[in-house]
């Protein structure tokens, strides 16, 4: 049976890099990339791709189970990669409906359409989550695919409702699922309302650097391309029913990876060292902000074999370069002038 791939949220800042990575290494695939294009979701993330054989692009929201049921009626899907979700911590605190709507309501429509229209066992429904649903760590210590959930946001604890779901209907219904939580991802293309692109346009532009509290909270970064690498050798390889941790390995405080950001771009734009570092502004902690994460990716590196492929600074560098090269994307998504896009090219 053909592969025809269904990626929710694939205009997106991960969804894009998974979706090149599948339409370029896999042409005996189709694949149909789902998106609501709100406004993280940007097809010129993915013009390079948009004209291959084996890629379909389609608009349309997981909210709406009728739509998601001709869908697959009518494009056979087979198997399902799931990233679609409202995923930005902040927007949940001030507008949590959207996301309990979007991540937990959107993913039960897609397992109920999945269920009802998947006969035998050659089918995946991979569903992507963060580490996020564990909750805070102190200073030692590691997330575990079997440590306990204990979100402490309306985002994180829509996400975990989610995974309980997904495994729900693998215990219920032998549904075959699989599950992977990352840690936090860094690359290009990311929508600049996360930290490291967030900075990076600010430094450029001279504006102010907003950090929550002191800065201490620690995170773990993962590029982009990596976890689109992982995500395929789950795909392929992941036993049924498992559970895999994605990380980088790699911790850095808030506070230490803007001072870095601004050392690195200080240099690239010709300033007098220090001079970004001075645009660090210290703001009001967010409500339950977690204070570290860190994930252990033992079991993805001992079963499948993954191991993150760039040291942070080399993926930093390559990041930073990235945003300063195409500063028409930045002021194109900052603007909304990117949603002009599918207008323009999918409209009838």
């Amino acid at each position: 049976m053909k592969k025809k791939i269904l990626i929710t949220g694939g205009a997106g800042f991960i969804g894009s890099h998974l979706v090149r990575l599948f339409v370029n290494k896999y042409p005996d695939y189709d694949i149909i990339n789902l998106d609501k294009l709100t406004y993280a979701g940007n097809l010129k993330n993915i013009t390079d791709i948009e004209n291959s054989a084996n890629y379909k692009f389609v608009k349309g929201d997981i909210q709406d189970k009728d739509f998601l049921d001709s869908l697959f009626k009518s494009e056979k899907i087979t198997d399902v990669i799931h990233l679609a979700a409202e995923s930005h911590v902040d927007r949940s605190i001030s507008g949590p409906m959207e996301f309990i709507i979007t991540n937990i309501v959107g993913t039960a429509n897609l397992l109920e359409v999945a269920r009802s229209n998947w006969e035998g066992e050659d089918h995946t429904f991979y569903h992507i989550s963060t580490d996020e649903v564990y909750g805070s760590l102190g200073e030692e210590g590691f997330f575990y695919e079997d440590t306990a959930y204990d979100p402490r946001s309306p985002y994180s604890a829509s996400k975990a409702s989610s995974d309980h779901l997904v495994r729900a209907y693998h215990h219920t219904y032998n549904f075959p699922i699989k599950i992977s939580n990352c840690s936090n991802n860094y690359g290009s293309h990311q929508f600049p309302e996360k930290l490291i692109p967030l900075m990076i346009n600010n430094i450029r532009n001279n504006k102010p650097l907003p950090v929550y509290g002191t800065g201490e909270n620690v995170r773990d970064w993962l590029w982009v391309e990596d976890h689109a690498r992982a995500i395929d050798v789950i795909f392929h390889k992941g036993k049924v029913g498992e559970t895999y941790n994605i990380g980088g390995w790699n911790e850095w405080t808030n506070i230490a990876l803007v001072k870095e950001m601004c050392r690195i771009m200080d240099e690239k734009l010709g300033r007098d060292t220090g001079t970004s570092e001075k645009l660090i502004t210290y703001v009001t902690d967010r409500a339950g902000h977690d204070m570290r994460y860190a994930i252990d990716a033992t079991k993805i590196k001992d079963e499948l074999g993954w191991v993150p492929s760039l040291e942070f600074e080399e993926g930093l560098d390559k990041t930073i370069d990235w945003y300063l090269n195409n500063e028409d994307w930045i002021n194109n998504v900052t603007s909304g002038d990117y949603q002009k896009y599918y207008d323009e090219h999918y409209s009838s």
